[in-house]
């Protein structure tokens, strides 16, 4: 379970810069898409350390964080619902869809900067 809980670790690690590279190209759907990545994958190896077993195969951020021993604010854990919503929004954008219209560069730049914000309070997290 050890080797899980890393492997997840760094593909958190390795998925931070391809947001950051949507971002800077333009495809900002696609930006938060990864981002929600990032933060779901640090969430499963928080959840595998604690528990020794594989993470449970869902995407809901508030469920996996949750389902860890983290002392979460009420404010992270609105935070983690509105990132959760991008892993189906970044998903399926189209031109009816809110999501796509009021993803622009800002919008983006906000909600990536927030997730480092809480991916490196995890991090501090797994290290206590």
């Amino acid at each position: 379970m050890q080797k899980q809980a890393e492997y997840l670790l760094t593909q958190s690690d390795n998925d931070l810069p391809v947001a950051e590279s949507m971002l800077e190209k333009g495809h900002y759907t696609w930006c938060l898409f990864v981002g929600h990545l990032v933060l779901e994958k640090i969430l499963k190896a928080i959840y595998v350390r604690e528990h020794q077993k594989i993470a449970p195969r869902i995407h809901d951020l508030v469920k996996l964080a949750k389902a860890t021993n983290l002392k979460l604010s009420d404010a992270q854990l609105v935070f983690l619902s509105e990132v959760s919503d991008f892993n189906m929004e970044g998903r399926y954008p189209d031109e009816k869809n809110q999501f796509a219209l009021k993803c622009d560069r800002e919008f983006a730049s906000n909600y990536l900067r927030r997730i480092k914000e809480i991916r490196a309070w995890l991090k501090k997290q797994i290290k206590n």
